[in-house]
C-alpha cells in the first residue's frame, strides 16, 4: 500500500502564519504536522508517499527532500498555482499511487490514529475514519450505520481526513480541480464506504485559535 499526504492547499484560515509557508510545515509542539504524518505513515509499514504540492511546494520539497531520513521514499505531484482541490488532487496522483487500495491523509489535521488498523475491505470503494463532532462545528459530515458509511440530516460524526480508496472510486473523472465531497456523499448513498469510529487523539489545526490550544 502507498500513502498520499494532501499539502497543496493555501491554509487561508490559518494566515498571516501561512502567508509565509505551507499549512503542512506549521509546528506543533516543536515537530511539523507533515512530519508526524510521515512518521505515522512509516510506523504503518508504508514505505512509498505521495505529497501534493501547491502553495510554497518549494519550501516542503526543501524540507522533506527525498524521503530518505525519514525512512520513505517521497513522490511529489506538483500543481502549482492551480491547486486542484481534494479530488482532483487525487485524481492527479493516481498514477503515483498504483493499483491497489491507497491511504489518504490530510496534512492539516494533528492525530495519533493507528494507521495500521484502517482497513478497507473487498467489498467497498472506500473506507473513512470518522470522529466525533467537534463542538466548533454546528453539525456532523456523516453517519456510520453497521460498518456503513450514511448519509444524515443530523449527522453525529466528522471525517477525520483519514480514508482508504481504491483506484477504482476514481473512474470516470476527468482531470481538473474538483472536490472529493460530493464523491462521498454519492457513494454512501450507494452503500459503497465503510467506516470506523475512533475516539483519541484528533484536532483540524484551521485556525490559529485551534493551534494555539493545540501548543
Amino acid at each position: 500500500m502507498r500513502a498520499m499526504i494532501l499539502a497543496a492547499g493555501r491554509g487561508e484560515r490559518l494566515r498571516p502564519l501561512t502567508d509565509k509557508m505551507p499549512k503542512s510545515l506549521v509546528e506543533v509542539r516543536g515537530r511539523s504536522l507533515l512530519e508526524r504524518h510521515l512518521d505515522n505513515v512509516r510506523a504503518a509499514g508504508i514505505s512509498t508517499v505521495v505529497i501534493n504540492l501547491g502553495w510554497l511546494g518549494d519550501q516542503i520539497v526543501e524540507r522533506i527532500g527525498s524521503g530518505n531520513r525519514y525512512g520513505l521514499e517521497i513522490i511529489y505531484s506538483q500543481e502549482g498555482d492551480d491547486i486542484l482541490e481534494t479530488g482532483g488532487g487525487i485524481h492527479k496522483a493516481l498514477p503515483a499511487l498504483g493499483t491497489d487500495p491507497f491511504l489518504v491523509v490530510n496534512a492539516d489535521i494533528y492525530t495519533d490514529v493507528p494507521l495500521s488498523a484502517v482497513r478497507l475491505d473487498d467489498a467497498h470503494l472506500g473506507h473513512l475514519v470518522m470522529v466525533p463532532k467537534p463542538e466548533y462545528r454546528d453539525h456532523g459530515d456523516f453517519d456510520i450505520d453497521d460498518g456503513l458509511i450514511r448519509n444524515g440530516d443530523s449527522a453525529a460524526y466528522t471525517f477525520s481526513g483519514v480514508a482508504i480508496y481504491r483506484p477504482e472510486f476514481f473512474a470516470g473523472c476527468e482531470a481538473g480541480r474538483f472536490p472529493l465531497a460530493p464523491m462521498l456523499r454519492e457513494a454512501a448513498d450507494r452503500g459503497q464506504l465503510s467506516g470506523s469510529l475512533y475516539e483519541g487523539l484528533w484536532a483540524d489545526v484551521g485556525t490559529p485559535e485551534r493551534l494555539a490550544a493545540l501548543q
